[in-house]
């Protein structure tokens, strides 16, 4: 992580996130002030490091504005182990569901599979070149190399067994030229595979075995031993299996483990959304019952505690969390008191516009309009929309918006789903042609559901 925040200062992050998401400037300023702290802490004496606290950030703001967005992004940035998860799914302690420890478990399998990957990727070319190799004794096994070598080393000339070790690496690396060449992909070879005969268990408890941080896979697999089998597969087929294999030699699980752990500890970041679900003070009977008690085991996750993983032990003092939630019906204030000081910044995400809809349409790298153009441009189809009309769609998805339950950008998506309906089916049959989508076409395919407010709320 320190390399790649090294290189971007606070108006940097905001640069890139401003290429994916349109507008929200004040949650953009203080996710990104928040990511640069974590590596200006990187940067103090030992002593002083383990005092400085993640200032934990709740953004406020309704559905479909881009919180999860600027979340997900942020953790694409600094290269984070990162995780969302909702916080309505967690139940109090002694409640049937998943207890809020699970989710720093989940991260930190996360994390060792974030560095395991990276761990293959560095060893890729070894593990290419070791594949090559066991796929080269399978086209040419080493049992005729050594029966012809125990043939020759039984008659008693020097220059025939020389003769014949060459012919054998003369075949060896004849092979390897075909191979690398791809004209041994489609032959079929016997590779030896190693299975686990693991019985299938399902075990049934209240409150789940997550507490009890036992991994029955493992803890099985000592009593039933691995055996070996052969299958047949081409070579295509082989060459992946034996690299993945190689990989797995090759990577020492023991320091994927470590540094996983230190990645959790010292840059994790975990995206808490629907935090206004588990607000509500009120003392009802029923599935809210336990809404404060989540929040009380919460709090000395946030606050910082050390969760046993079987992976070790992990500690959340500098896990930054980042929550988020509409807020319609309760308030931040409404959080217990601890809960509310474990999240000092504050920042609302405001309502989105036909203005903002217009540029999200259009502007980030991942548009709509770009995504649905290059779908449809498979099928030979060149979809081009003029301005007028992606206007038109911006009006169309605010007015929805306003008449129904607001859901933000995401109405978009259901606006010009409903309006490239018909061009979606028929494209295979539309190849090699251009059509143009104008303010007038959309409003042809949209008045009716339009003005029917009992059919907008079904479609739109």
């Amino acid at each position: 992580m320190d390399n790649t925040l090294n290189q971007l200062t606070p108006k940097q992050i905001v640069a890139e996130l401003d290429r994916y998401i349109i507008g929200q400037d004040a949650a953009k300023r203080s996710v990104s002030t928040a990511l640069r702290n974590r590596w200006r802490r990187q940067q103090l004496s030992p002593d002083l490091r383990d005092e400085v606290m993640p200032k934990n950030i709740i953004m406020i703001g309704p559905t479909g504005v881009g919180k999860t967005e600027i979340a997900r992004r942020l953790s694409k940035l600094a290269n984070s182990p990162f995780l969302k998860i909702e916080a309505s799914k967690f139940t109090e302690v002694g409640y049937v569901g998943r207890d809020v420890e699970s989710m720093i478990r989940d991260l930190t399998h996360l994390a060792v599979n974030m560095v395991k990957e990276e761990q293959s990727r560095k060893v890729k070319g070894k593990a290419e070149a070791q594949a090559e190799e066991r796929l080269l004794d399978l086209l040419l096994p080493p049992s005729d190399r050594k029966r012809r070598a125990v043939d020759v080393s039984e008659s008693p000339g020097d220059a025939e067994t020389e003769h014949q070790e060459d012919e054998s690496l003369h075949t060896r690396e004849k092979l390897r030229k075909m191979l690398r060449q791809g004209k041994l992909e489609d032959r079929t070879i016997e590779v030896e595979v190693s299975e686990k005969n693991i019985p299938m268990i399902e075990i049934f408890s209240g409150t789940g075995l997550e507490e009890m941080d036992i991994n029955f896979k493992d803890m099985l697999s000592g009593f039933f031993p691995s055996k070996s089998k052969k299958r047949r597969m081409k070579v295509s087929e082989a060459r992946n299996f034996l690299i993945q294999e190689e990989s797995q030699r090759l990577i020492d699980m023991d320091n994927v483990v470590t540094e996983a752990v230190k990645r959790v500890e010292q840059s994790g970041i975990i995206f808490l959304d629907e935090l206004d679900k588990i607000s509500g003070r009120e003392r009802t009977a029923g599935p809210d019952v336990s809404r404060e008690g989540v929040q009380r085991d919460l709090l000395p996750i946030i606050e910082g505690s050390t969760v046993s993983t079987k992976y070790g032990l992990v500690r959340t003092d500098h896990i930054l969390f980042i929550a988020a939630g509409a807020f319609h019906v309760s308030k931040p204030s409404d959080l217990i008191p601890e809960l509310q000081g474990r999240f000092p910044i504050r920042v609302e995400l405001s309502s989105l516009g036909k203005d903002e809809f217009i540029r999200i349409l259009t502007e980030p790298r991942n548009a709509l309009i770009k995504q649905y153009s290059a779908l449809l441009q498979t099928e030979g189809v060149d979809l081009q929309f003029t301005p007028d009309a992606i206007s038109e769609i911006a009006s169309i998805a605010a007015y929805v918006n306003e008449r129904t339950e607001n859901i933000g950008a995401r109405r978009l998506h259901t606006v010009i789903d409903k309006l490239l309906d018909d061009i979606s089916f028929n494209a295979p049959e539309l190849s090699g042609r251009t059509i143009m989508i104008d303010a007038q076409s959309v409003q042809e395919k949209l008045k009716d559901i339009i003005k029917d407010e009992d059919l907008s709320r079904y479609i739109l």
